[in-house]
């Protein structure tokens, strides 16, 4: 089963990336992607972030997280050691280099970097919902 990349989200206070199962008014059940494990995450504890509503600040305009992900990908670099902060920073250099060293926390490259080996490894598309709705024809 091919796993739809905006049913997965991030948990503050828990690692990795996890599927949306259900949402309710108090939490939502969720499967962790790396062990596979569900659980219910309380919304009063936890917030809830869709990859596909992150956005990354650049030197330019803020971009969508997908098409950072997407670069990341497109490079053929190696992902470097997460806990390896002077090459995680020289990573996006190369990477992404209009990513903004100054406003990007290292704490959020790692998960960049941590996010993109949990997806590629799972074989998730990474799709990229700016260029989803240029695709629309705009009405006269």
């Amino acid at each position: 089963m091919i796993m739809d990349y905006k049913k997965i989200i991030s948990v503050t206070g828990l690692p990795g990336l996890y599927e949306l199962l259900h949402s309710k008014n108090d939490g939502a059940l969720v499967r962790s992607l790396e062990d596979k494990q569900t659980r219910f995450v309380s919304s009063r504890v936890h917030n809830f972030s869709h990859l596909e509503s992150i956005e990354v600040y650049t030197t330019g305009d803020n971009v969508n997280l997908a098409e950072v992900l997407l670069a990341m990908q497109a490079s053929g670099l190696t992902l470097p050691e997460e806990k390896d902060t002077a090459a995680v920073k020289a990573y996006f250099t190369k990477a992404y280099p209009a990513i903004d060293l100054e406003r990007v926390y290292t704490s959020d490259m790692k998960k960049m970097v941590r996010w993109l080996g949990i997806l590629q490894k799972l074989g998730i598309a990474i799709q990229n919902p700016q260029k989803e709705e240029g695709t629309d024809t705009p009405e006269a």
